[in-house]
């Protein structure tokens, strides 16, 4: 009966500690967009020319200037070309190029994306995806241990949770016909002082694969190593999510043939 309750007890906070995870960073994309009626996914099905030629922008959002930056830019660059050839691959569009973010901002400092979606319509895309890129860390003092060992050493450790919200908007209407977001959560654990290469720093992921670990090249650039692995995680759950949403509707689209 004791490890029933503590079993329910430990599925308890596992359950919460994954729900406080799904929160963070909150949603920022209504930031930059605004969404008049639900997604249209099935206007893909309806689009006369084809193929589809799309553009990605990735928007990098910094709600709080004292925070670090989202990634940094070679490294937004490798995760616009992965979003590029996933986009492609489960949504039936071809990603004709990626498009600048500069001078976006959000509404509440009197930006939009007017201007993206003008600039896209002048190139003669279909659509445009747009994919509003923020994070959130959160670093404080633990205790780190050497090789498994008693022998300890003072540290701190870093979580980052990541978020990539996607939009693929019509360019000629300029409205979303598909939403869907993915969330990454990783951990950076590393010691007062380098040189302690053999075990730290180390990342590993969160909250499935505490045991999968990746160690970055450098101590001083262990924190965008942190960043990168929380952003990889997050893109790939978009991808699935984006796929899984098209799977969807066409099984939906073939059941409604059937039946007509």
């Amino acid at each position: 009966m004791h490890n029933l309750v503590r079993g329910a007890f430990l599925m308890t906070v596992c359950a919460i500690v994954v729900a406080c995870a799904n929160a963070v960073p909150p949603s920022r994309i209504n930031q930059y967009l605004t969404f008049d009626q639900p997604a249209a996914p099935e206007s893909l099905l309806k689009a006369e020319q084809r193929p589809l030629k799309a553009g990605l922008v990735l928007v990098p959002d910094q709600a709080d200037q004292t925070a670090p930056a989202v990634l940094p830019e070679e490294a937004l660059v490798r995760l616009g070309e992965t979003l590029k050839q996933d986009i492609a691959r489960v949504l039936p569009v071809t990603m004709a190029e990626v498009l600048s973010a500069e001078g976006v901002h959000p509404r509440d400092q009197g930006g939009d994306l007017s201007r993206l979606v003008g600039l896209a319509k002048s190139k003669g895309l279909d659509y445009l995806a747009v994919v509003v890129v923020s994070s959130t860390e959160q670093e404080y003092p633990v205790t780190l241990f050497l090789g498994w060992t008693t022998h300890a050493q003072p540290g701190y450790r870093r979580d980052n949770w990541s978020l990539l919200e996607f939009a693929l908007l019509e360019v000629k209407s300029g409205k979303a016909v598909m939403q869907a977001e993915g969330r990454g959560w990783a951990t950076l654990d590393r010691p007062t002082a380098p040189g302690i290469d053999q075990w730290y720093p180390v990342v590993y992921l969160r909250p499935q694969e505490p045991e999968r670990r990746i160690w970055p090249p450098t101590y001083e650039g262990a924190p965008n190593t942190l960043r990168v692995v929380s952003f990889e995680q997050a893109e790939k759950r978009l991808a699935l999510k984006l796929q899984n949403s098209w799977l969807g509707q066409l099984e939906a689209d073939a059941a409604a043939r059937r039946s007509s």
